[in-house]
């Protein structure tokens, strides 16, 4: 089994994913499989993903006939993964080459559940937005629940560690799957180098604020079940630190 699995749910992302995947190619670490999930697009990205798969057989994809939705796709994709370790690499986004070894080496400095990494938002374009988002060296439940440091395609997973998990099945599961893991008791360690290039599109959920607070909220209110106050408390932090966030501060 290689030691790292990369997880990508990919829909209608032709115009980026060939960036994404040869970030992947591009690492220095090389012992990765890549578990990719076309869920029924209609763009040419299934062909895209058969043309790599064809290539390098570390590649493993699934086709949906359906268009499942992110989470579901995500889940597919982890429950075809074998590594110890499980990152996410989004499809419109893309690595520094030293990601998977730089990110491997601090996990096991830290004996880390989960880790994440400095990242730079860049727009549709691939045009750098802003400064280096630094990370704070390390975040609990608590500490999650309040701030927006941790980008899915920044993460990675020690299995080992955490146990078997599956990604939760809501509108930003990704963050409601890290926030799961870590009301067990892990803590998330952050990595201060710049290894993740992050697209934020016009029309998406992360640029639509009003969006973006609406599906917060329901994971404070209808995923993790908290007190109204308490939602109220964390929500107005949250939405400090992503204005901070901009500012290159964690």
């Amino acid at each position: 089994m290689p030691l790292i699995s990369i997880l990508t749910p990919a829909y209608n992302a032709a115009v980026t994913l060939a960036e994404t995947a040869e970030s992947i190619f591009a690492q220095r670490f090389t012992d990765w499989e890549w578990c990719v999930v076309d869920d029924a697009s209609t763009d040419g990205t299934a062909e895209i993903i058969r043309r790599y798969a064809a290539k390098d057989s570390r590649i493993k994809p699934i086709f949906h006939e359906n268009n499942d939705g992110a989470p579901a796709a995500a889940q597919a994709a982890l429950a075809l993964a074998g590594g110890r370790y499980v990152t996410v690499l989004d499809a419109d986004d893309y690595w520094l080459p030293e990601k998977l070894s730089r990110q491997l080496a601090f996990m096991q400095k830290k004996n880390a559940a989960l880790s994440f990494t400095a990242h730079r938002r860049m727009n549709e374009n691939g045009k750098k937005l802003g400064p280096i988002i630094h990370p704070p060296a390390k975040l609990a439940y608590r500490d999650l629940l309040k701030n927006t440091a941790m980008p899915n395609s920044s993460m990675m997973v020690d299995r080992q560690i955490t146990g078997p998990f599956n990604f939760r099945q809501v509108n930003y599961y990704d963050f409601a799957t890290w926030l799961s893991l870590m009301a067990q008791g892990h803590v998330a360690y952050g990595l201060d180098e710049d290894l993740l290039r992050y697209r934020v599109r016009r029309h998406s959920l992360s640029s639509n604020k009003l969006k973006a607070i609406a599906k917060v909220w329901h994971i404070y209110r209808g995923v993790e079940k908290l007190p109204l106050g308490y939602s109220v408390y964390c929500l107005l932090s949250y939405g400090a630190h992503a204005l901070a966030k901009r500012a290159g501060s964690p």
